[in-house]
């Protein structure tokens, strides 16, 4: 299915909406949620849950347009809301009747966060499910959990008490679950990244799912929506950074170096920049919503058998680690590049150049493009594929008492 035009009216308006006081918000710290609430209120958050479910049936190319579109607006949106549409695509893939009713309450305007990973120099969870008096227990610290102060629900992830791996779908508002606004990073300063603190929060069976423990397409499934999402982040940031470019050079007169007055629009040095830029930005533009295509082609499917879905998924994972490489260089070289065309100027805190950069900088931290690099070439030389030690899958199947 796809968006119908008057849906997508409503979620372009509540994006501009959204976007009105962006660097206001950036320059103050002011948290997003009356944004979030109106992304909700509009039906923006249930874009893919299907018509059946009350949702706006919108595809994942739609979905990705969309989010490039909000990252232009506010490029802390999307980030904040990317355990949220990453938690809905895995309900979706899941399919059983319990998916099925998480997708409800999406629908119903629940806001899902992600809260897996934790402090420390260990890659393995310190985090602890026990079963007591036929519910269950949960303990543990997790840091940045992405969404979670906006959320309803977050996900995180435990050990039981013989070490087997969960997944759990926590209330924030459950007795003993702490959300810290403690995210200290020079960028995306808005997505409230900080640490959740669980102190023995009681949870029901439909809260809490078993991880099996083999390699499969499902766990790439989820990473590919996680990862692919930052790169949109990404080409959102560029669009804006040369769209503000653009504004102040035609806004500009100067006298540098020259007799009298020039304008700096009619400077070849300066329109070969702002050149550069567009065409940096369009590029990055086109890659993910090229990934985007594939990663649908690649869901709607009919393969052979779960070996041959599970290659088509790695193949589709590379290609986003290559998208990867692009996103990161060239939105990197544009939030830093554009400062060419406006001189002092262009550094001073009003006009919030330099918060293009530090967004950019922040997102492309997140899982190190030079490992990417890495795994590509090894894939494409010796056939090896990528992240086979992370594929730990998370069964769809409730875990009962």
């Amino acid at each position: 299915m796809s968006l119908d035009p008057r849906t997508l009216d409503r979620f372009r308006a509540v994006i501009a909406e959204v976007g009105r006081d962006a660097v206001l918000r950036e320059r103050d710290r002011r948290l997003l949620h009356p944004e979030i609430a109106a992304l909700v209120g509009s039906g923006f958050t249930a874009m893919r849950v299907p018509t059946d479910l009350g949702g706006a049936g919108a595809t994942l190319p739609e979905l990705f347009d969309l989010l490039i579109e909000l990252a232009a607006a506010d490029p802390n949106l999307p980030q904040a809301l990317r355990g949220h549409f990453a938690l809905v695509e895995r309900f979706l893939v899941g399919g059983t009747d319990r998916d099925r009713e998480w997708l409800r309450r999406a629908t119903d305007g629940a806001v899902f966060g992600n809260a897996q990973a934790e402090k420390g120099s260990t890659t393995t969870t310190d985090a602890r499910l026990r079963r007591v008096d036929g519910s269950w227990r949960l303990s543990g610290r997790k840091f940045y959990t992405t969404g979670t102060l906006y959320a309803d629900y977050t996900w995180t992830g435990a050990l039981d008490e013989s070490g087997e791996r969960y997944g759990a779908v926590v209330p924030t508002a459950a007795d003993g679950v702490e959300v810290h606004d403690d995210w200290t990073g020079f960028g995306q300063r808005l997505t409230a990244s900080g640490t959740t603190v669980f102190t023995d929060v009681e949870l029901a069976d439909e809260n809490v799912y078993r991880i099996r423990q083999e390699p499969d397409w499902y766990t790439l499934d989820f990473r590919l929506l996680l990862h692919l999402l930052l790169q949109a982040t990404m080409a959102g940031i560029g669009v804006t950074a040369l769209d503000e470019t653009v504004a102040f050079v035609r806004g500009r007169s100067r006298s540098f170096g020259i007799a009298g007055e020039s304008a700096p629009r009619h400077d070849p040095r300066v329109q070969t920049v702002v050149g550069e830029l567009a065409s940096r930005v369009t590029a990055v533009q086109a890659l993910v919503r090229d990934v985007a295509r594939d990663y649908a082609e690649v869901r709607d499917r009919a393969h052979a058998d779960e070996g041959e879905r599970t290659a088509d998924y790695v193949r589709l994972q590379v290609r986003q680690f290559q998208a990867q490489q692009i996103a990161v260089a060239d939105i990197l070289a544009v939030t830093s590049r554009l400062f060419e065309v406006g001189g002092a100027s262009a550094v001073l805190s009003e006009a919030g150049f330099d918060r293009h950069w530090r967004n950019a900088r922040t997102i492309a931290s997140h899982n190190p493009a030079i490992f990417r690099q890495a795994a590509i070439g090894d894939y494409l030389l010796n056939g090896t594929e990528p992240e086979t030690d992370f594929r730990a899958v998370e069964s769809s199947d409730l875990v009962r008492a």
